[in-house]
């Protein structure tokens, strides 16, 4: 399955601006919060079956790769 790019959107029409899995109405900030409550990407993807893995995993890496380039700018 192929994910959408861009990865991740915000629009004041959907979830009121929050940012999410484009084509979605499920905030990439709902997946960061399974995870930080010890939940699991296969808990997060039943829950939200709108979400693909290869979707979730593709804004994991941004994530990943937002918090390096940050922390190697610094």
């Amino acid at each position: 399955m192929s994910v959408p790019d861009p990865l991740i959107s915000s629009s004041k029409e959907i979830m009121s601006g929050a940012v999410v899995f484009t084509g979605t109405r499920v905030p990439v900030q709902t997946l960061m919060d399974y995870l930080e409550e010890d939940g699991s990407l296969d808990e997060f993807l039943e829950d939200f079956p709108t979400v693909s893995r290869e979707h979730a995993i593709a804004v994991l890496e941004l994530a990943k790769n937002s918090l390096i380039q940050h922390a190697t700018a610094a």
